[in-house]
């Protein structure tokens, strides 16, 4: 919606409403900037000092004149409330290009010799670039979203696993090791047929079929090359199961699942829905993560637990809209809720508490 201005009333006036135009007094002194949100002190001034109107802006602004018309107070207030976030995984352009050749040349060559060589290379690079962040949280607006079947996708699903690892307990040699069954996990699909693998629609039924079997085509390559240890296999082999049984390939349920799959599952299962496909549009990353939440059935959930605490969807400093249609600033984040931080109202100078604070349970962040 486009801005316009408006001449209104001072009596119709509410909290909130944008002033298009500097309000002075005889002196020149400016009692109120053009682009302030008003809030009910002021209007109440306006009132008492007899004055019939102002001009209002109605429509929305885009997050850079948002910032400029933040008042004063609310920048004070925001500056007091706000905490930073978590340290976060700082992947930069190149290091996701290397990997995600480095995944190439893995799923290239899976026949090689030298094949646990070649991902020891590459899985030493993304565990350093995310051990010298210190890192514990990964910002999921930040993840490249790639088609599955191309390479990144294994870079994505690995970084994440990585991070979920570290709040789920892992020790560092398990976190090496879950880092490599994340990089390999879909590395069976080099034995899918190209027409399969890039069909642009959904798969029949034979060719899903074929399809399912990708993670069991994974397992039997690393398996044959006996370098590989058990651990990264069945993180390989069993990163589609779930708890209930009704995953695959073996159909195996909770405590016969490893550990790594587990938490491989959750990082698959959130790029596979925000991933857009030819035959669907993927889905937001706010309802991805509702989703994952929804999924108690089929992953585990010390593994969707350790994801929740991990992501962080609404970064501090970020501007999102309430679903009472007011633009806020986040200034904290909430460890065990990714989707309810804490925020002030750019309009009101409000401090919301998305999650703790009864009187906002009916509000949401919207899109």
């Amino acid at each position: 919606m486009a801005i316009r201005r408006k001449f209104i009333s001072t009596r119709l006036l509410q909290s909130g409403m944008k002033i298009d135009q500097a309000l002075v007094d005889t002196t020149g002194r400016t009692l109120i900037e053009k682009g302030a949100y008003l809030d009910d002190f002021q209007i109440e001034y306006l009132q008492e000092k007899g004055i019939g109107g102002i001009y209002v802006a109605e429509g929305e602004a885009d997050p850079e004149e948002l910032e400029m018309s933040i008042p004063q107070y609310t920048r004070d207030l925001i500056q007091k409330e706000r905490k930073e976030d978590r340290a976060k995984v700082k992947l930069n352009k190149e290091v996701i290009e290397r990997v995600g050749q480095g995944v190439q040349y893995l799923f290239n060559n899976s026949e090689s010799d030298n094949l646990a060589e070649a991902t020891n290379n590459v899985s030493s690079e993304l565990i350093k670039v995310i051990s010298d962040s210190d890192a514990v949280a990964v910002d999921i607006n930040l993840i490249k979203v790639s088609d599955e079947y191309t390479f990144k996708h294994s870079v994505d699903v690995a970084t994440m696993a990585m991070i979920i690892g570290k709040n789920y307990g892992l020790e560092k040699e398990e976190l090496r090791e879950l880092c490599t069954a994340g990089l390999l996990h879909d590395l069976g699909k080099s034995k899918i047929p190209l027409e399969v693998l890039n069909k642009p629609g959904r798969l029949d039924e034979n060719e899903f079929a074929l399809m399912k079997q990708h993670s069991l085509f994974g397992f039997k390559i690393l398996k044959e090359k006996n370098e590989f240890p058990d651990s990264i296999m069945r993180g390989v082999l069993q990163h589609h199961e779930k708890i209930n049984g009704k995953g695959y390939p073996q159909g195996l349920s909770d405590k016969q699942i490893h550990k790594y799959a587990k938490i491989i599952a959750v990082a698959d299962v959130y790029d596979a829905l925000v991933t857009k496909r030819p035959y669907k549009d993927g889905l937001s990353k706010r309802v991805a993560v509702e989703m994952i939440m929804a999924m108690t059935g089929e992953l585990d959930l010390k593994a969707m637990k350790s994801f929740l605490g991990s992501i962080i969807l609404y970064p501090v400093d970020s501007i999102v809209h309430l679903s009472t249609g007011e633009p806020c600033k986040v200034v904290e984040n909430n460890k065990l809720n990714a989707l309810r931080p804490r925020v002030v109202g750019l309009k009101t100078g409000k401090v919301y508490d998305l999650a703790n604070d009864v009187a906002c349970a009916s509000m949401i962040i919207v899109e």
